[in-house]
């Protein structure tokens, strides 16, 4: 039985500078951190690499957790600082809110980049920014509890 989702993961080129902005402006928590080097077999298999290496850290905020990965082996391809939300695979991460403008305010002051002002289509008010190496946001208030949308956190 499924239950739900428990985490997206990231794989980001400084560990630390993800730190900060995960744990800083967006308020998560770091709840583990750990890591592995070159030849641990049972890893390469599990991650579908070959010679992995890696820092990782798990994340939290209320009831939703991040993990995110920084590897050293083998060398990563960097994704385009601007890759469209149109390419396939994950798009973007949806974050909930209370008061997007204050949100959308106090992040921007923080220096997260936005492609637009909020937008308030009624029963919600959501907006796309991205991370410092430019992974996709969504940040969206429900102001409408009969929103399909609308979950129970």
């Amino acid at each position: 039985m499924i239950r739900g989702i428990h985490h997206p993961a990231l794989s980001v080129p400084d560990l630390e500078r993800a730190l900060e902005f995960y744990c800083g402006p967006l308020g998560f928590e770091v709840v583990m951190q750990a890591g592995w080097p070159k030849g641990v077999q049972l890893l390469d298999d599990a991650v579908g690499l070959r010679d992995s290496a890696c820092k990782v850290a798990m994340l939290r905020k209320g009831n939703s957790c991040i993990e995110i990965f920084e590897y050293s082996s083998p060398t990563p391809r960097p994704q385009p600082a601007e890759r469209p939300v149109s390419d396939h695979g994950i798009t973007h991460f949806c974050l909930d809110v209370v008061d997007l403008d204050a949100e959308y305010a106090r992040l921007s002051a923080a220096g997260m980049r936005f492609h637009s002002p909020p937008v308030d289509s009624g029963d919600s008010k959501w907006v796309y920014g991205r991370d410092p190496f430019g992974n996709v946001i969504e940040l969206q208030e429900i102001v409408n509890p009969a929103n399909p949308a609308a979950l129970d956190l």
